[in-house]
């Protein structure tokens, strides 16, 4: 009890650090002699004055044409192409107002800061099923724009009413964003659709809310339906356009298409989706603020508001409890949850610790389901509590606020006094995502009491509604904890797993991967084994049989179990980490190989199935060649592949175990191709130390660890050994990556090859050809910029000092994401070659868990290379097998990161103290610049811009961040 009842002033210390919200209005405030004045009354560029009719108008004729909703982000953009003026800065905060013409709302999403925009709600009910919804139109960019990070979000529009300019509007339009249906990339054809292919195809559709990529229809529909999709589909997509939004990321290919299903009216999305909107209005808290009135109808006029859930996607939780992992009992951490609690309570102890007249007043004849002031028994704190029972001399009440019941007095129970209706009941309930079937399984409730109760934890939430669907993370260690994923292991039967002990020999051996680091993992014969092959056989039987939709996935999580395909055939996966909505890694637990696909190449373990296959533990055991693995330290290229050579494709291995390393996980053993173990000279072990294979300088082909642990400039995912297999195999990992709570980037993640070879994740055909170095490749265009004295949407991604900061341009942010997914996919199947980097080209590296656009600043004698993030604007140290060049498909975007300086501030050298106040306004924000000038160069990577800096996220005023460091240089010329 003492943990449930635990303060948050007593637990503060350990909470988990997290990223603030910083969503605001997106156009400064105020008005300063120092700078243009943002707030001029007209719109900007045009000197023309601001007409609400005029602009209502237009937007009731907007809203008419995409009755399904957009994003208020996209209302500038689409009101300049098609009215070819700019939207007056002030209509967006109007809007709210408007409600004759349009309905605004907050989305149930990750960026919780963004608002969506539809019709009237006496015209069209905005839809409530997709947590996502789609894009505006076909073929405009997609709406749902991601965040860097889930704690960055975008700014909000602008909450005051005066004329903003407006940074939204983009510098230029073009054909592939603009939102005309009658683009030239869609040719028009007389082919229709049949009823039943169009139902089949909106079923696909909706399983996947956050998009498809149209070139993984065919597949996706021959593998769900066992029938082939006809090809006037994919030769003319706007016959999809009345049920779907269909947007072309890549404006260099226009064949490449992503695919949104419009929500409609109480319909769209998966059954139970109606309750990932906590909104205000809506059902779920309009009955659940009927339940608070009903139970406190006795005593007070006043209702206590509903629980909102944490615009956070990873708030702090303290778990109280749970009889059932469909019903965790917890509390939010943070200012308005546990904050406000506190300082309820001991506002409750002063109040009624009073005495005479004016104190509190015994409950006289409490009935059951009445709230009231409760002297707790151990603590004598005073609590709010719902009388459950009522008994002779006591009483049981739950303490709404703590989640835990008790039997108390009556003489320790006083009327609450209405003061105290105000703060929602902060003990709350959750579902754990993916324990569903297995929610009151004595094993999976005895491991979450050990490792949970009573703990503080990160909860990500999956999908919002009056009972959240989360998953638990344990961050207080090194490695975060997947409490959903612990859960599940607890079903494991181990008598099902490979016994191994050391001196014992086994034969029949399959070695499934061999990673660059020389680790080998390997599958022995069990009965595990066994077993896992007859449930796979059966589960492909199966699937094979099922002509329905209800198998794919279409909400993933990090450490999720369910099927992908390997070499043709269904096998058991975990996902380890999720690159945005749609690009993800798994690890075939069963054979330790690690790949990047779809989420449209998984699938659900069928129900009947999924007990038997959950019990039966990973059959990929982890070895390492005893007496190379130290000694050697790293593997050579050359090395990795001639052990793969003669182990990958063999029959008849067999092992003998030196040493179990429990610490790591990992067996030493002597490998043996054939059954002479008793041999250790026939050893594969030493044959390679008797070889030149190591005779190479030790250090400078290093794993794919980088030795230098730099922070990316985006939230790291899991940080995982990984090496690529020789026969085409996907990327496999030395080990299961360690989870991590963070996504390596929010929102848009997409896939650019089409159909991944049968879901198989299994080398494609590349995208695009590699150009030598020498030839001086092409470089992407520049970073289009607005005239002098505009305002920019911008994210800063790394703040040096004043300075020097780095700015991504916030309206084009999804289209990183969309080409670091392509990159993740394509080059986490390409073999790894010898590459001769040279100093100031441009490359593909992979830096922690993620592929990007470097410049090479240096190349070191010990196989480390410095580069430059071109997109991100980190410097990084990685090794040189890391890699790669840098194709034409990826060549087309804009670097992204462009570096700028404080506009309004003379060059200086700032103090450590400046740096650290700048860094913390700043960095890993969405701010507002203001363009002052640009110092164009030769290459990209040089231009320079100087800008002012506005936080616009406070509501009561803006803050330019050049006036909070102006201080600090008023301090340093007073000191010279």
């Amino acid at each position: 009890m003492a943990n449930q009842r635990a303060k948050p002033g007593h637990i503060r210390a350990n909470l988990p650090t997290k990223t603030q919200p910083a969503g605001g209005r997106t156009h400064p405030q105020r008005t300063s002699p120092a700078q243009p004045n943002l707030n001029e009354r007209s719109n900007p560029g045009r000197g023309k004055p601001y007409n609400p009719q005029q602009v209502q108008s237009h937007i009731r004729e907007i809203l008419g044409k995409y009755s399904n909703g957009f994003w208020v982000s996209k209302l500038p953009q689409i009101y300049k192409e098609l009215y070819k003026q700019e939207l007056p800065g002030e209509t967006v905060k109007d809007l709210e107002t408007w409600t004759h013409i349009c309905t605004v709302e907050k989305p149930c999403s990750s960026n919780p800061s963004e608002l969506l925009l539809y019709p009237a709600k006496e015209q069209t009910l905005p839809p409530s099923r997709s947590p996502l919804p789609a894009p505006v139109s076909s073929p405009s960019p997609p709406a749902d724009k991601p965040s860097p990070s889930p704690s960055q979000p975008r700014n909000r529009t602008p909450t005051a009413h005066q004329p903003r300019a407006s940074p939204r509007s983009p510098p230029h339009s073009s054909a592939s964003s603009s939102p005309s249906p009658s683009s030239p990339s869609l040719p028009a054809s007389p082919a229709t659709l049949s009823p039943d292919l169009r139902q089949k195809l909106e079923e696909l559709l909706v399983k996947y809310s956050n998009g498809l990529w149209a070139h993984a229809l065919p597949k996706l529909f021959q593998d769900t339906y066992k029938t082939k999709l006809p090809g006037h589909v994919l030769e003319n997509l706007q016959l999809l356009s009345d049920f779907c939004t269909i947007d072309h990321p890549m404006p260099d290919n226009p064949k490449r298409a992503i695919l949104y299903r419009r929500s409609s009216t109480g319909g769209g999305g998966e059954g139970g989706e109606d309750e990932n909107c906590n909104r205000r209005g809506s059902a779920a808290s309009e009955e659940e603020l009927r339940a608070r009135r009903e139970v406190g109808r006795r005593l007070s006029n006043q209702a206590v508001p509903p629980l909102h859930i944490p615009r956070e996607e990873y708030p702090s939780v303290l778990v109280v409890e749970a009889t059932n992992t469909n019903g965790v009992i917890l509390r939010y951490i943070g200012e308005g949850y546990s904050q406000a609690q506190e300082s309820m309570e001991d506002e409750m102890r002063e109040f009624y610790s009073q005495g005479g007249s004016g104190g509190p007043t015994l409950l006289s004849s409490p009935m059951s389901g009445q709230l009231a002031a409760v002297r707790a028994e151990e603590e004598e704190e005073i609590l709010r509590a719902q009388i459950v029972e009522v008994m002779a001399e006591k009483l049981k009440v739950y303490y709404v606020d703590h989640g835990f019941s008790e039997d108390i007095s009556k003489a320790k129970v006083f009327e609450l006094h209405e003061k105290f209706f105000k703060l929602p009941f902060q003990a709350t309930k959750c579902k754990l995502a993916g324990l569903e079937p297995f929610c009151q399984e004595s094993a999976v409730l005895k491991t979450f009491e050990a490792m949970a109760s009573g703990r503080i934890l990160l909860a990500e939430i999956l999908e919002r509604g009056q009972t959240p669907l989360v998953v638990l993370y344990d961050t207080s260690q090194d490695d975060d904890v997947n409490i959903n994923a612990a859960c599940m292991k607890a079903l494991q039967d181990k008598t099902l797993s490979s016994p191994l002990q050391v001196n014992s020999a086994y034969m029949n051996v399959t070695v499934s991967s061999v990673c660059s680091d020389g680790t080998v993992y390997c599958q022995l014969p069990s009965r595990g084994l066994a077993k896992l092959l007859e449930m796979l056989e059966k589960t492909e039987a199966y699937l094979q049989s099922q002509v329905t939709s209800e198998f794919l996935v279409s909400r993933p999580f990090c450490g999720k179990r369910c099927l992908a395909r390997y070499k043709g055939k269904w096998s058991r996966v975990e996902i380890t980490n999720l690159h945005g909505s749609r690009v993800l890694d798994i690890l075939f637990i069963d054979l330790g190989v690690q790949a990047s696909l779809e989420v449209f190449e998984l699938r659900e373990i069928p129900p009947q199935f999924l007990r038997d296959l959950m019990a039966i533990p990973p059959q990929a055991v982890k070895c390492c060649l005893a007496d190379l693995a130290g000694s050697v330290g790293s593997w050579t290229p050359d090395a990795v592949q001639w052990l793969r050579e003669r182990v990958l494709n063999s029959s008849d291995c067999s092992m003998k175990v030196a040493k179990l390393d429990e610490t790591k996980n990992c067996i030493h053993v002597h490998l043996f191709t054939d059954k002479n173990f008793h041999d250790p000279a026939r050893s594969l072990n030493h044959q390679m130390a008797q070889s030149d294979l190591f005779k190479q300088q030790p250090d400078v082909f290093l794993t794919s660890r980088s030795t230098a642990k730099i922070p990316t400039s985006t939230p790291a995912s899991k940080t995982a050994s990984a090496c690529d297999v020789t026969n085409g195999n996907p990327t496999l990992t030395s080990a299961p990556a360690k989870p991590h709570i963070r996504r390596a980037l929010s929102g848009l993640g997409t896939r650019g090859e089409g159909g991944g070879g049968g879901g198989s994740p299994t080398a494609t055909t590349p995208p695009g050809t590699p150009l030598p170095l020498s030839s001086s490749p092409q470089l992407p265009p520049l970073l289009e910029l607005p005239p002098v004295g505009s305002n920019m949407d911008m994210y800063v991604s790394v703040a040096c000092h004043p300075g020097h900061f780095v700015l991504q341009p916030w309206r084009d942010m999804y289209k990183l994401v969309v080409l670091m997914g392509e990159m993740i996919l394509y080059y986490n199947k390409t073999e790894e070659k010898a590459l001769n980097i040279e100093k100031n080209q441009i490359y593909a590296a992979k830096v922690e868990n993620n592929w990007h656009r470097v410049l090479v600043k240096g190349v070191l004698s010990n196989g480390l290379v410095s580069v430059y993030e071109l997109d991100y604007g980190k410097h990084e140290l990685v090794s040189c097998t890391q890699l790669r060049p840098l194709i034409k498909e990826f060549r087309q975007l804009p670097f992204q990161g462009i570096t700028a300086q404080l506009a309004g501030m003379k060059p200086r050298q700032w103090s450590e103290e400046a740096s650290i106040v700048f860094r913390n306004h700043v960095e890993k924000k969405p701010l507002v610049a203001q363009l002052e000038a640009v110092q164009e160069a030769t290459h990209p990577w040089d231009r320079k811009l100087t800008v002012f800096l506005v936080d616009t996220s406070q509501e009561e005023k803006d803050i330019w961040v050049h006036d909070i460091m102006a201080e600090f240089a008023d301090e340093l010329t007073n000191e010279l």
